[in-house]
């Protein structure tokens, strides 16, 4: 990306469109703007998490996501341009094998509630899987390449996951889903 910016308020958007970073101009509401909106977006409520006290290994683990998402966010501006490499991948891989590791099974479905900072992590998950939608939805409509879906994917696990730690600082817990289904269930097992 050769160019920075030196201004802000362009006017250049009024008419609907926006430039991409190779000079081309397209309509606001194209797919690759929305793709590149919902990086965007993940990126800032990642930044509102780090808001929040955690660990410093999730903290050193979630500014890297921001400056991956920011390359992320960059490939997606210039079509066919390569920049996420699958590094980047393989590190969100060993975090979640290590955070994972750590926390006990999963027994029963468990609510986006808890501490405030895991439950932004959670916000964080839904949204890295809009992203991801919106990246699937474009390259279904254009060639994209394979590491930015992946990415993303990976990248909302890896934020369940971590929701599940911040939960667990000061001796918290997972909030669990109380399924009407499921204590029925359970009811009737002991009835048997």
């Amino acid at each position: 990306m050769g160019k920075r910016l030196t201004q802000i308020a362009t006017r250049t958007g009024d008419d609907g469109t926006t430039g991409l970073g190779d000079n081309t101009r397209v309509p606001k509401s194209s797919l690759r703007v929305q793709a590149m909106g919902d990086v965007d977006e993940l990126n800032s409520h990642i930044g509102l998490l780090l808001c929040e006290p955690m660990p410093d290994g999730v903290r050193a683990l979630l500014v890297e996501v921001q400056h991956q998402l920011f390359n992320l966010g960059g490939e997606l501006s210039i079509p066919g341009f390569e920049l996420l490499k699958p590094e980047a991948l393989a590190v969100l891989d060993g975090a979640l094998a290590e955070h994972n590791d750590r926390l006990p099974k999963l027994q029963e479905f468990i609510l986006p509630a808890g501490t405030r900072a895991a439950a932004q992590a959670h916000v964080c998950r839904t949204v890295a899987r809009r992203a991801e939608r919106a990246v699937v939805a474009l390259g279904q409509a254009e060639p994209v390449h394979e590491t930015p879906r992946r990415y993303l994917n990976r990248l909302s696990d890896l934020m369940f996951v971590l929701a599940r730690v911040l939960n667990r600082l000061d001796g918290g817990d997972d909030v669990y889903w109380k399924s009407t289904r499921l204590a029925q269930g359970a009811a009737g097992d002991g009835d048997a």
